[in-house]
Order: C-alpha cells, then sequence, then structure tokens
C-alpha cells in the first residue's frame, strides 16, 4: 500500500515517529479476520468455532480467526447466528456495558451495514428500545436486512437525518454517532478509502461531523450520553471534534475502564478520557471514541411519550406464528402486519408519524386476500414459535440453493402450506408447498448472486 504523503507527514506529527511507525508498519499486513455471535440465537448451545485463534478482549461475543473463510457461502451467516466485524468496533460493547444497567431508549444515528447496532443490541440490558437509522436509502436497505437477520424485536430501523427527529418527541437515554468521516482507520481493508483520502476530504468530514451532532443533540436527554466514534486518525475528527462537543454543546468526558493489555491509545493531545486503537498495537482497525454526558439532572421526559394498552390484534392476524404473543401489540400497515412489544407501542406510532420507518418490532407476513404470507423477518426471528409450520431440515448444498431463490424439492408426504427450512436446526427461511412443486419465498434482494461453489469451505461456527 501506498500511503498519502500528506497522510503520512501529518499523522506523524500528531502520534510521533515511534507510535507512527506501528502504524505504517500494520499497514502493510493483512488486516486481521473476526466475528461475534449472536448471543439471542446461540444461548444455551455448545458452540465451537474451528477458526477460532483468541476472544476478542472487550467483547464476549467477539472472537478471532485463524483466516478468512468464504462467508458468503455459510449458511448459518445468512441465519443471523454471527456477523462478521472487525474487532475494534466491538468495543462498543464494553462502554454499554459501563453506563447501562437499567432499559434505556437508544438511538444508533449512523448506523449501516449494522455491525454496532448488532453490538449495542448485544450489550443493551433486557426491555431496551434500539433505533438504527441509516440516511441514505441503499445503505439503509442494507441496514435494514442484518437486523432482520439478527432477529431482536426490541428494535426499529429508520431513514433519516439527524434533524428530522427533533420534528419528533423522542427522547433517547444513549446516542451513538458513529460519524462518516475520512476513513483513515480502514486504509488496509478498503483501497478505496486510500484512494479518496486527502486534506480537503477531513476538513470537509469535521464540519459534517459537527453538523450531525448539533442536529440530534436536543434529542439527547440530559444526563444522557452521547457515544461518539470515527474510523479514523487525524485529531480535527477525533480530539477536537470531542472537546467542541463539550465545550460548545455542554457535556462532560466519561471515563471508561480499560485494563492496560488492551493496548488502547488515549488521547493524542490533551488529558480528557478517549480511546484509540491503533493497528499494530491494538489488533483492529482504526478507531476512535470518545463518551459524553449532556449535561442536566437526568430526570426530563421532555415531551415524554406515554406507555399504552397492549393493542388487540386484527381478527384475522395469525398471531399464533409468535412465541408470547401476548406481550406484543399488532398493527396492519398496507396489508403488512407487524408485531411490536407493548412496552414501546407509542414510540413506534411517533416513529411512524414523523418518521420514514424501514422496519419495526417484528414483521410477521403480508396479507393477500383473506391469507396471510409469512415475512423473512418472522423466520429469523428469536420469537418465531417454531412449531407453528412444518419443518424441512436441509443440506448445505440445498441450503445455497435456497439463498440463491432456487427452488428446493419438498418431502411429497409433507402437508401442503408454508413449510419452514432450517440448517443445523436453524431457520433460514419459508417455502410454499404446492404438492409437486415449492415456491421459494427468500426475498430476491437477499439472494447470493454469485453462481461460484467453492470447492471447501471452511466452517465457521460447529455446533
Amino acid at each position: 500500500m501506498e500511503i498519502p504523503k500528506d497522510f503520512s507527514h501529518y499523522t506523524e506529527q500528531l502520534m510521533g515517529s515511534t507510535l507512527y511507525r506501528i502504524l505504517a508498519d500494520a499497514l502493510q499486513q493483512e488486516a486481521p479476520v473476526s466475528i461475534r455471535t449472536n448471543p439471542f440465537k446461540t444461548i444455551g448451545r455448545q458452540l465451537r468455532i474451528p477458526l477460532h485463534r483468541r476472544p476478542v478482549a472487550w467483547c464476549p461475543n467477539g472472537t478471532y480467526l485463524l483466516s478468512r473463510p468464504n462467508f458468503t457461502f455459510d449458511p448459518l451467516l445468512h441465519a443471523g447466528l454471527y456477523y462478521v466485524q472487525e474487532a475494534s468496533s466491538m468495543f462498543l460493547h464494553a462502554v454499554l456495558g459501563q453506563l447501562t444497567d437499567r432499559p434505556v431508549t437508544m438511538l444508533d444515528l449512523c448506523a449501516a451495514p449494522g455491525g454496532k447496532s448488532t453490538v449495542a443490541r448485544s450489550a443493551l440490558p433486557e426491555g431496551s428500545l434500539l433505533i438504527a437509522n441509516e440516511p441514505e436509502r441503499t445503505r439503509a436497505n442494507i441496514l435494514a436486512e442484518n437486523i432482520s437477520k439478527f432477529g431482536h424485536a426490541d428494535v426499529m430501523v429508520t431513514n433519516n437525518y439527524p434533524r428530522d427527529f427533533r420534528r419528533t418527541r423522542l427522547r433517547f437515554d444513549v446516542i451513538l454517532a458513529d460519524v462518516p468521516c475520512s476513513g483513515e482507520g480502514m486504509f488496509r481493508k478498503d483501497p478505496g478509502a486510500v484512494a479518496e483520502w486527502s486534506p480537503q476530504n477531513v476538513e470537509k468530514c469535521w464540519r459534517l461531523q459537527r453538523e450531525i451532532v448539533r442536529d440530534i443533540w436536543p434529542c439527547l436527554k440530559p444526563g444522557g450520553y452521547l457515544i461518539y466514534s470515527t474510523c479514523t486518525f487525524n485529531d480535527k475528527e477525533d480530539e477536537q471534534n470531542a472537546n467542541w462537543i463539550a465545550d460548545e454543546l455542554g457535556a462532560t468526558f466519561v471515563r471508561i475502564p480499560t485494563p492496560t493489555d488492551w493496548n488502547i491509545t488515549g488521547s493524542l493531545t490533551d488529558a480528557n478520557p478517549m480511546y484509540r486503537f491503533i493497528p499494530g498495537k491494538t489488533e483492529g482497525e482504526g478507531l476512535f471514541m470518545a463518551v459524553l454526558q449532556k449535561d442536566g439532572d437526568g430526570d426530563d421526559t421532555g415531551r415524554g411519550l406515554k406507555k399504552l394498552p397492549r393493542r388487540a390484534p386484527d381478527k384475522d392476524l395469525p398471531t399464533e406464528w409468535l412465541q408470547q404473543s401476548e406481550q406484543f401489540g399488532f398493527f396492519i400497515e398496507q396489508d403488512e402486519g407487524f408485531a411490536i412489544p407493548e412496552r414501546w407501542q407509542e414510540a413506534y406510532l411517533e416513529a411512524r408519524k414523523a418518521l420514514r420507518l424501514m422496519t419495526a418490532g417484528i414483521h410477521i407476513g403480508t396479507r393477500k386476500g383473506r391469507n396471510w404470507i409469512p415475512g423473512q423477518e418472522l423466520a429469523l426471528s428469536c420469537s418465531l414459535r417454531r412449531d407453528a409450520f412444518p419443518t424441512v431440515e436441509v443440506t448445505g448444498d440445498q441450503a445455497i440453493a435456497y439463498l440463491r431463490k432456487e427452488a428446493v424439492t419438498l418431502p411429497p408426504d409433507l402437508p401442503r402450506g408454508f413449510t419452514l427450512l432450517t440448517f443445523r436446526g436453524f431457520p433460514l427461511g419459508f417455502e410454499k408447498h404446492l404438492g409437486n412443486r415449492a415456491n421459494n419465498l427468500y426475498p430476491s434482494e437477499w439472494r447470493i448472486k454469485s453462481s461460484h461453489i467453492p470447492e471447501t469451505n471452511d466452517q465457521v461456527i460447529a455446533l
């Protein structure tokens, strides 16, 4: 990799020659590979990770791998059992573990593709609501897909700019602003980040980042926490912006305990608690994070939301497809059925009214005439009632065919109707059994598009 000269000169002045040399050497090496397992789908299961090298110290579900398998052709990835994520980003798990000990309402403001959102949902106390937002529509679709595969009901996905949230009554205990940045921390993983880097882009980014935080600041409750992060190294987007938030918007830095053997670097410009992950020193890609608590007593409910009584389902909505359906309120929007945990129905109604809502709770299915077609989100939801459908266990080859949206032949003695396909006991999605053939109901936009089949593929998770 040819490092831009302007980047090299500026960063060496900022870091000092010794730390910069560690970084520069690491940028010429292959990036480490890591995954994070889904605790909601793997609980109670004995997992073995054949490629395991060692755990990620700051995230109990994180694992470094010995090598990079062909993840695309692993059905368990598509079933939501794990997420491929670089290890530094998993630090959010340790941060939220320090900040939250009761149910909270959290906003992940710039959430696509969904890695930090799924980290957050794993770390938040049960009963918390997470809103994962992405302003760019195409990326928001990817975010919604990854949240659906994760399978937790207490999540909404929105497609809005930060300022849009100010029109709502939604107020947050925690906001993660993982802001768009110049991407210096992704140089060795993404050659495009090197090609696109320039001093002018750094200038553009730090100004945009301040605008984003300023726009969302009124939606953070007094006493609430802003987690500000970038995947870049320069202090304009990092220390200078974090200090601007504290000084101009009114906040206090929060210190997160970090053992010395995690090898996290602190602020490079002052004594405020900040957290830098520098490749070569810490095993992962470049990450900067600062945690700030908004000034105030933390007891302001603003134009707060109230808890609504449980909303009874439409008489023909198939609530029997869910476990513990009595804990949900049910909504039908343009022939799409949704199950919303009753504790945050009012937040759902507020988001539906004022925001571009991509998905919320559990998408049960689509009404067609008098019948309901079960949705893919239902298949992958942790709240699916498995015995509501006939189930067929498929082989690895059949699973890949299904994920390519090819028809998988079902046993002839199977009852006609909707059938749940599983791989190693984990749901992949639905087919509709018609007797002499079956219709594949896997979403077209999710399908594996590659026609290649690897001769061998290392097993990521063994059960």
